[in-house]
């Protein structure tokens, strides 16, 4: 796979420099990036490329439930596994144009550079979602580093400066923000529905779920206790109060 622009490579972008003086990267570092989370349940996602890497990306998009279309002549043995037991979609072809008919993103794992500016410019055209992997100059949204835990999710980015840096911090945060943060999500979830029908404005809420979180005793360390109990007093404590609040104002 081509990796990211750097002084001195093969250019791979789409300014076809010949020989890579950075000019796609000069303002990457300079600009946010805006983070979003995509629902891709039922969304078709084109992954062009069924290599190693292109089985990495299956395996994300399929693990956020999205539709997966694989177009390339070829796979991997995992990748032809995936398309016989009918996880994925494989048009065994090299990539056109009218693949994208139809799709929401499109994730391009090959290794020619050609196709893969192709694929960006004609992303680009239909204002869809397109990522050339390991190229940011062909990408219009980039895959941050994911700490998963239930239905917790942390983004890690570095805007494509190091992804090994990004990697560490990814074990780093693992290790801080495990399950107890999982868990007490779903607590304070199923609290959701009565402070949204008892509490009537946006900074009541706010301060009602504020006081949980940070209240004494930490919720966390009460989920890591395995004290689920004390944590639902406290809720209910917590509701008793703010109710009270609202109905004497």
């Amino acid at each position: 796979m081509p990796a990211q622009a750097y002084a001195g490579k093969e250019c791979v972008c789409q300014f076809r420099k010949g020989i890579c003086d950075q000019t796609c990267v000069k303002d990457m570092q300079e600009t946010p990036v805006y983070i979003a989370c995509l629902r891709l349940k039922g969304r078709r996602c084109l992954v062009v490329g069924g290599g190693d890497v292109g089985l990495e990306k299956i395996d994300g998009l399929l693990a956020c439930a999205g539709d997966v279309h694989l177009v390339a002549p070829e796979a991997c043995k995992a990748v032809e596994e995936l398309a016989e037991e009918g996880s994925i979609t494989w048009d065994r072809k090299v990539y056109e144009p009218g693949d994208l008919e139809g799709a929401f993103m499109v994730i391009a794992a090959t290794n020619d550079s050609e196709v893969n500016i192709g694929i960006y410019d004609d992303a680009e055209k239909k204002a869809m979602l397109a990522n050339v992997v390991d190229v940011p100059p062909l990408c219009n949204f980039i895959l941050p580093a994911i700490v998963r835990t239930g239905s917790l999710a942390i983004a890690i980015s570095t805007q494509g400066a190091s992804p090994a840096l990004a990697k560490r911090m990814k074990r780093e945060i693992a290790d801080t923000f495990g399950e107890p943060y999982a868990e007490l999500a779903i607590v304070l979830n199923e609290a959701r529905g009565w402070a949204k029908s008892t509490l009537p404005t946006y900074q009541d809420r706010k301060a009602f779920f504020e006081e949980i979180v940070n209240g004494d005793p930490d919720p966390i360390e009460l989920m890591r206790a395995g004290n689920r109990g004390e944590i639902d007093s406290i809720i209910e404590a917590a509701k008793e109060k703010h109710a009270a609040a609202v109905a004497s104002a």
